[in-house]
């Protein structure tokens, strides 16, 4: 191989090694042709080996102390590739690290962070009033957070109006009237006195001037408003008693992500307390109302809590998983550069062909990107260094999508007419002289090519003038190779292009 190719690969691995470096990409018959170019056609200008924005209309050094690099016309990649196609060798691919994906339809799982606060199952949440006024004689209930059973006492309360209730029940009893009995019967039902009570103020027909009143359910108490001696009437608030067997968590959500919530996703939720332990739950109801300061919806979510670990105004870690209905197409999340103006991803072509390609985007989750427009299914884009080859290709590059078969394929073999130099039989190398080739407006060159395992080198010898077919390959390989036939008159064929 010549030493111009090789120096310019060696600049091309360097710049994928270094740190922050955009890699100088060239066409394929850029990166492999003899130094004769240069005296063939004048450069449009010089640029840097490590960095391609670094350019200059005359020789010189680079920043870094380099030799600036000539570049020709036909260098540009959108003439053999399409507009900011670029070629890149397997060999430094694989160097690169370059990783591609497919293109999927799948259902966007997206996952909607956020904080909330523990709190009482309102639903089993049991607010504990009088029905009529009175004094609290003794109070049972010491303080709010104690538990209670269903059954336990609470207080006892004197009432002129219950003792009033009682004895409009006897005097009922007395006159045998049912029509009284019944009413008389169903007013102390409403005062809340217990149909045990009422029984045995039936039987011992003598009026209690002291009510106890008992817990309606078990839980743990709250909001403790009362005091033995304290004067209460119908409207006060004495207590609450609440359960923890299940708990509610008030969530708030972006107004972005409120279109994603709906009754019945799974939440996990973590709490800064437990570290490393995760509870499972569901949404229980999305609120209708957005608050118009935060633009923020509310989210009630639901959480079995039998061991009562969770507590009301814990604060919390929640997750809110929202899976779509419908199919999309979607991508890895890092294979999608952002620019702030354009969305774009690095389309792979095959052959060693990519493309830089503007993408609308839709719903972000944590692995993947959805795609609106730009891409389809099946296709292949670049996951790891695309920033790298994005450098590269935006320069000229129309950011539109071409299928494989609508890009132009990248030349990878030719015919043509030469002289052999020299021939390398241990190395498997010859070096030849060889005519143009139109097809790739190159002009005549002497560089080395490989023979293929094929290739018998033995019937060769220099100076014999031959027609041979190379592929383009990590280097160019001949595949076939036959020595000039003669004329009649005894002249060789003039030695050109073979289109």
């Amino acid at each position: 191989m010549t030493t111009n190719k090789s120096w310019i690969m060696s600049m091309i691995l360097g710049g994928a090694i270094g740190a922050g470096v955009t890699v100088f990409l060239q066409p394929p018959l850029l990166l492999s042709e003899s130094s004769s170019t240069s005296d063939e056609k004048n450069p449009l200008y010089w640029v840097a080996p490590m960095d391609s924005n670094y350019r200059r209309d005359k020789p010189g050094k680079s920043p870094m102390g380099m030799d600036l690099i000539p570049v020709y016309e036909e260098s540009s990649p959108s003439e053999a590739l399409g507009p900011g196609a670029v070629y890149i060798k397997p060999h430094v691919v694989h160097n690169l690290g370059v990783r591609t994906a497919l293109v999927k339809m799948q259902h966007v799982e997206t996952a909607i962070s956020t904080v909330g606060y523990v709190q009482y199952d309102e639903d089993k949440l049991v607010h504990i009033h009088p029905r009529v006024e009175g004094w609290i004689e003794k109070l049972y209930v010491k303080a709010a957070g104690d538990p209670v059973n269903e059954g336990a006492p609470l207080y006892t309360l004197y009432s002129p109006q219950l003792v009033n209730a009682q004895e409009e029940f006897l005097i009922a009893l007395r006159r045998s009237n049912r029509t009284l009995i019944q009413a008389a019967k169903e007013r102390l039902q409403s005062l809340q006195l217990t149909p045990k009570f009422i029984k045995s103020l039936e039987k011992t027909r003598k009026v209690q001037p002291f009510i106890t009143f008992y817990a309606p359910q078990s839980g743990v108490l709250d909001g403790l408003k009362i005091r033995e001696g304290f004067y209460v009437q119908p409207g006060n608030t004495l207590m609450s008693i609440g359960q923890l067997s299940q708990v509610w968590v008030q969530a708030e959500v972006y107004e972005r992500d409120a279109a994603h919530v709906q009754k019945g996703l799974p939440v996990s939720m973590t709490l800064d307390y437990l570290p490393g332990k995760m509870w499972l739950g569901v949404v229980d109801y999305v609120y209708p109302v957005l608050d118009a300061k935060t633009r923020t919806l509310r989210v009630r979510l639901r959480f079995d809590n039998q061991d009562q670990q969770l507590k009301p105004n814990m604060f919390a870690q929640v997750v809110i998983h929202a899976s779509s209905e419908n199919e999309t197409l979607l991508v890895p999340k890092e294979s999608v550069i952002r620019t702030g103006k354009q969305d774009r991803v690095v389309l792979a072509l095959g052959h060693g062909q990519f493309k830089s390609i503007a993408v609308k985007i839709g719903r972000v989750s944590e692995q993947d990107i959805e795609i609106l427009e730009g891409i389809r299914e099946g296709d292949e884009i670049v996951t790891s260094a695309q920033f790298l080859i994005d450098s590269e290709s935006s320069k000229s590059s129309d950011f539109k999508r071409m299928s494989k078969d609508e890009i132009p394929q990248a030349v990878s073999s030719a015919t043509v007419e030469g002289t052999i130099n020299s021939i390398d039989l241990e190395a498997g190398i010859l070096n030849i002289s060889r005519g143009p080739i139109a097809k790739w407006s190159r002009p005549a060159a002497t560089m080395d090519f490989h023979a293929d395992q094929s290739i018998d080198l033995s019937a060769l010898k220099d100076e014999m003038k031959v027609k041979f077919t190379f592929e383009i390959r990590d280097d160019f390989v001949i595949v076939d190779i036959q020595p000039m036939e003669m004329t009649h008159e005894g002249h060789e064929h003039q030695q050109g292009a073979v289109l």
